[in-house]
C-alpha cells in the first residue's frame, strides 16, 4: 500500500499549504482514507488511488455503513469526495469513484443553549478562594462574552488584547484571524485577572504571554476547561449536556434573541460560510418571518 501512502502524503501536504486546514482537520481527513486503505488490505484487493472503482468504494461504504451512524457514514464520504477530488485537481485521475455515491441525508443537530441564568448559576458555584478559582471566572466569562472556541481561549495571548479598541484578537480555525469586539466588564475582569491574579505564577519558559496558566504556568488543555465546566455542572445539579462549545453556541442564540443580525454574529464566530451560523444559532422560519415582516418594505406593518 505503499503507493496509497505517497498519495495521501501529497494531500496533506496540499490540504496544509493550499488550503491552510488545522492539524486536527487533516488528521481527520487522512483517517477517513486510511479506513479505505485498511479494507483493501482485508480483503487483498490491489488498487492504487488510480484505478481504485466505484463498485470497490460501494462495497466499502456498504461494510462501513454497519458500523457507524449515517452522520460518520456522510463525514466519511465527504472526506473521501474531497480526496479524490484533489487526485482529478491534480490530473492523476479523469473521473472520480465516488461519482454515484450519495451522502446519507442526516438532520442537523441542533446544539444545546444555555440560559442567562443557568450561566449565572455556572459561574457563581465557581469556589473564588483559590487562584484558579478567581482564573476559572475571568475564562468562562470571556468564553462566553467573546463567543469563542475553547483551543481560541487557552491559545489567548496578553499581546491580543486590545482593550483600548475595545477588542481582541482570535486566532481561529486554519490560522485565520478575526477581531472580537469585548465589552467594559469583560475587559475589567481580565485586567483584575492579569494585575493581582496572573502574577502570582511561576511562569514557565515560553508562556510569558499566555493569558490562561495552569499551577505550573503553562497553558492551560482544552481537556481542562472541559472538565471545569462539566464539575461545575454536577456541583449546581445542571441536567444538560454542556461543554466549552455551549457557551459559543448560548453567545450566538443570545445575540440573535436580543436583535442582532446574523452577518455580525458570523464575524465574531468566525464563521466561513452563515449557513453554519444559522444553524449555531437555531434559526427557524418563525424568526425569518418576523425579520420579513419588519424590514421589507413592501410589509403592511
Amino acid at each position: 500500500m505503499t503507493t496509497w501512502q505517497s498519495y495521501i502524503k501529497e494531500y496533506q501536504n496540499y490540504l496544509r499549504l493550499e488550503r491552510s486546514l488545522s492539524k486536527n482537520t487533516i488528521e481527520n481527513y487522512t483517517f477517513d482514507i486510511e479506513k479505505l486503505v485498511l479494507f483493501l488490505k482485508q480483503y487483498d484487493i490491489k488498487m492504487s488511488p488510480i484505478t481504485i472503482t466505484g463498485e470497490v468504494i460501494q462495497q466499502f461504504i456498504y461494510e462501513i455503513a454497519t458500523t457507524v451512524n449515517p452522520r460518520s457514514q456522510a463525514r466519511l464520504i465527504s472526506g473521501l469526495k474531497s480526496f479524490f477530488n484533489y487526485l482529478i485537481f491534480e490530473d492523476y485521475r479523469t473521473d472520480t469513484p465516488l461519482e454515484l455515491i450519495e451522502i446519507p441525508r442526516v438532520g442537523r443537530k441542533l446544539p444545546d443553549t444555555l440560559s442567562t441564568q443557568e450561566i449565572d448559576a455556572l459561574i457563581a458555584a465557581i469556589d473564588l478562594s483559590t487562584p484558579e478559582g478567581e482564573r476559572n471566572k475571568v475564562m468562562l466569562e470571556t468564553l462566553y462574552s467573546c463567543g469563542l472556541r475553547v483551543s481560541e481561549l487557552v491559545a489567548l495571548k496578553i499581546s491580543d488584547l486590545f482593550f483600548e479598541e475595545g477588542f481582541i484578537k482570535i486566532t481561529g480555525k486554519g490560522n485565520k484571524q478575526r477581531f472580537v469586539p469585548i465589552e467594559a466588564a469583560t475587559i475589567k475582569l481580565i485586567t483584575d485577572y492579569v494585575n493581582f491574579v496572573r502574577v502570582s505564577n511561576s511562569i514557565q519558559k515560553g508562556f510569558e504571554d499566555t493569558l490562561f496558566l495552569n499551577r505550573r504556568g503553562r497553558q492551560l488543555t482544552r481537556a481542562m476547561v472541559f472538565t471545569i465546566i462539566k464539575n461545575l455542572a454536577v456541583k449546581i445539579n445542571l441536567n444538560k449536556t454542556i461543554s466549552p462549545h455551549t457557551f459559543r453556541h448560548s453567545f450566538a442564540t443570545h445575540l440573535l434573541e436580543n436583535g442582532a443580525d446574523l452577518r455580525s454574529i458570523q464575524l465574531m464566530l468566525g464563521h466561513e460560510s452563515i449557513t453554519t451560523t444559522e444553524v449555531y444559532v437555531h434559526l427557524d422560519r418563525k424568526f425569518l418571518s418576523e425579520v420579513l415582516n419588519q424590514y421589507h418594505p413592501r410589509s403592511s406593518k
